[in-house]
C-alpha cells in the first residue's frame, strides 16, 4: 500500500480581499480527483457515523450522488490517521495500532475486495483464507495483505482476508498508513457491517447492499477518495464549500 500524501495548506486571507474568508488549517482535496466518499461522526468519540457520496461534475462543484448511508466505525470513535493530509500541531486524537478508533482524515482508495469474483470497473481481488493482512508492526509485512503461502511469515498476528464470517465478503481497502510506519494502525477496510451495534476494530462499516452499491459506483479512472473527520473538523478544515 503506497500512496503520494500532500499537505494540508495554510489559508489566510486580509480583511481588504475579496476571497472566501478562512483562516487556520485547511484540507484541500486533489483535482484530478472526481469521487469522494465523505464520512461524519458526531464527534471524536462517536462510533456512529453517516456515508455521502459526491461527484465532481463539470463546475468543479462537487454533487451528491444517492441517499445517505448509515455507518458504524472505530469502538473508540476516530483519531487523526496518516494519509493525503497532514496531522495538525494542536491533535488531540492520533490513531495508533489496537486503539479501537477509525483513522480521521483524507485517504486514498486501494481497492475493491471479497470472497467471490465481481466486475466493476474499479480495481477488485478474490481472496482466499490464506490470504492475511498483517497487523504485527514488527513484521516487514506491516499493513500489507500478503498471501501466506507465498510469503516468509515473520509476523505473529495478522487478519484472514476471507472470515468465516460475511464481513469481508465486500470491501474496500482504505490507503491508510501507506508507509507502514510501526504501530501507527493497519488494515484499514470499507466491509460489511454486523449489525450488533458494536463499534468494528478501526474499519468503516456499512450494510452489504449499500457496500456493493459503492463498489459498482466507483471508477478507477476518477480517482475516488476517503474523507472522513467529526463534524468540527469537517467544518474548520474543509476548504469546499460545496461539500459541507
Amino acid at each position: 500500500m503506497r500512496l503520494i500524501t500532500i499537505s494540508i495548506v495554510t489559508l489566510l486571507f486580509t480583511a481588504c480581499q475579496s476571497s472566501p474568508k478562512i483562516s487556520g488549517e485547511a484540507i484541500i482535496i486533489p483535482k484530478e480527483s472526481q469521487q469522494l466518499l465523505k464520512v461524519v461522526t458526531k464527534d471524536w468519540h462517536t462510533k456512529e457515523g453517516v456515508l455521502w457520496r459526491y461527484e465532481r461534475e463539470e463546475d468543479g462543484a462537487w454533487h451528491k450522488v444517492g441517499k445517505a448511508v448509515e455507518v458504524i466505525l472505530g469502538r473508540n470513535g476516530l483519531g487523526w490517521g496518516l494519509g493525503l493530509h497532514t496531522i495538525p500541531k494542536d491533535a488531540k486524537y492520533i490513531k495508533k495500532e489496537g486503539d479501537g478508533k477509525a483513522p480521521a482524515g483524507l485517504f486514498a482508495l486501494g481497492h475493491g475486495f471479497g470472497y467471490q469474483d465481481f466486475k466493476i470497473d474499479f480495481a477488485y481481488t478474490k481472496y482466499q483464507r490464506t490470504d492475511h493482512c498483517v497487523d504485527d508492526a514488527n513484521s516487514k509485512w506491516y499493513n500489507q495483505i500478503v498471501d501466506s503461502t507465498k510469503v516468509e511469515q515473520d509476523y505473529k498476528s495478522f487478519e484472514h482476508m476471507r472470515l468465516k464470517s460475511n464481513l469481508y465478503a465486500y470491501g474496500i481497502t482504505v490507503e491508510h498508513n501507506p508507509n507502514a510506519i510501526a504501530n501507527a494502525g493497519s488494515c484499514i477496510f470499507m466491509h460489511i457491517r454486523n449489525h450488533t451495534g458494536k463499534g468494528t476494530a478501526g474499519c468503516t462499516a456499512m450494510d452489504q447492499e449499500r457496500l456493493v452499491e459503492i463498489l459498482k459506483w466507483l471508477k478507477e479512472e476518477k480517482k475516488p477518495l476517503l474523507l472522513q473527520l467529526p463534524q468540527s473538523e469537517l467544518t474548520r478544515k474543509i476548504y469546499d464549500n460545496s461539500l459541507k
